[in-house]
This record gives structure tokens, C-alpha cells and sequence, in this order.
């Protein structure tokens, strides 16, 4: 498509609310989205890391020490 002008883009024919809405959102969940996989990665590690406390204290026991 071919515009008049940087406003006419920007109001993409009166369904600029539509158009820039959809981007506005579909930005916004990804960004959520990566947060909340930071988050449970996090999680994860810290879990892991408790467990192979765990795991390393009992080994500890079982062999004498």
C-alpha cells in the first residue's frame, strides 16, 4: 500500500485504534511472557539447587561422613 503521507500511515484509514491496538497488546503479552518465563526459570534453578542440597547432604550421610 502506498500512504499520502506519514499521517495518513499513522491512521492507517481510520483503523489506526484497531491496527496499533493489536500491535499494543500483542507486545505487551510477549513481554509478560518473557517475564514470567524468566521467573519460572528462576524458580526452577532455586529448586534445583535445593535439591541437590538435599540430595548431597543424604549422600553424605549414607557414606560415613
Amino acid at each position: 500500500m502506498q500512504w499520502e503521507s506519514w499521517s495518513a500511515f499513522w491512521q492507517m484509514g481510520g483503523a489506526a485504534p484497531f491496527v496499533w491496538g493489536s500491535y499494543g497488546v500483542t507486545l505487551a503479552l510477549v513481554v509478560l511472557e518473557l517475564a514470567l518465563l524468566r521467573r519460572r526459570r528462576k524458580d526452577t534453578v532455586q529448586r534445583l539447587v535445593r535439591w541437590r542440597r538435599a540430595v548431597g547432604k543424604d549422600v553424605r550421610l549414607e557414606s560415613g561422613e
